[in-house]
């Protein structure tokens, strides 16, 4: 299978006061649609960083991502509209606005791609339902739990059902039988709908469902044996 998400030699190099810092060293990284990988690692080890330049978030310092053959710092490339047609992106925190409820929140990309009214209104509902909020629809982030405001995120992001998705720790802040439940949405939209998608977590029960693990230790990725 092609790969619809590649890196090549990436590096990221933060300097600070003590002398530089890498974060990511010369990762190389090929994932195919409709296959499930998880990057694992401790805290700090550098997952985060690899997500956000997978995602066109953050430059590399060396190397390249390539999203669909096309280089994400090609001088031509639109990365917006890169990242807005092809991948979506679940982080630690919500990132939810504040005066929006949960619905308009969830609706956020779909009116950025002009999606006709009836069809946002049928597929935000069908999000909070797989997320269990369809009960929450109407209220705003300040009345919702740190965990709902984490659903409301991951719904935010799977109502795209993008062709890439990018998963920093998306059930840390969940109860076990949320965060298994999320597990399930995103198994299914790799599995049954053929998105590529790159989980970073240390859940055990996540990594179990990967098709391919991979250790990140001190900036440097490599394939888990066994």
């Amino acid at each position: 299978m092609s790969a619809v998400l590649q890196a090549e030699s990436l590096s990221r190099v933060f300097p600070s006061p003590g002398g530089d810092v890498t974060a990511v060293r010369e990762a190389d990284l090929s994932i195919a649609a409709g296959e499930l990988v998880v990057v694992a690692g401790r805290s700090g080890a550098g997952k985060t960083t690899l997500l956000t330049m997978l995602g066109g978030l953050d430059r590399p310092t060396s190397g390249r991502v390539l999203v669909d053959g096309v280089d994400l710092a090609d001088p031509g490339t639109d990365v917006a509209a890169l990242r807005g047609a092809r991948i979506a992106s679940i982080f630690q925190t919500s990132g939810l606005i504040p005066v929006l409820s949960a619905a308009e929140n969830v609706e956020v990309p779909l009116r950025i791609r002009r999606t006709d009214a009836a069809e946002r209104d049928r597929r935000v509902a069908e999000a909070l339902r797989d997320v269990g909020l369809d009960d929450h629809a109407r209220q705003r982030p300040g009345e919702l739990s740190g965990g709902q405001q984490q659903r409301v995120g991951i719904a935010r992001a799977l109502v795209m059902a993008p062709g890439i998705l990018l998963a920093d720790e998306p059930t840390a802040q969940l109860d076990s039988e949320t965060g298994a439940q999320i597990m399930d949405l995103i198994a299914n939209l790799v599995h049954h709908r053929g998105t590529a998608a790159i989980v970073a977590t240390h859940d055990p029960a996540m990594i179990a469902r990967a098709d391919r693990v991979l250790d990140l230790h001190d900036g440097v990725l490599r394939r888990r044996v066994g």
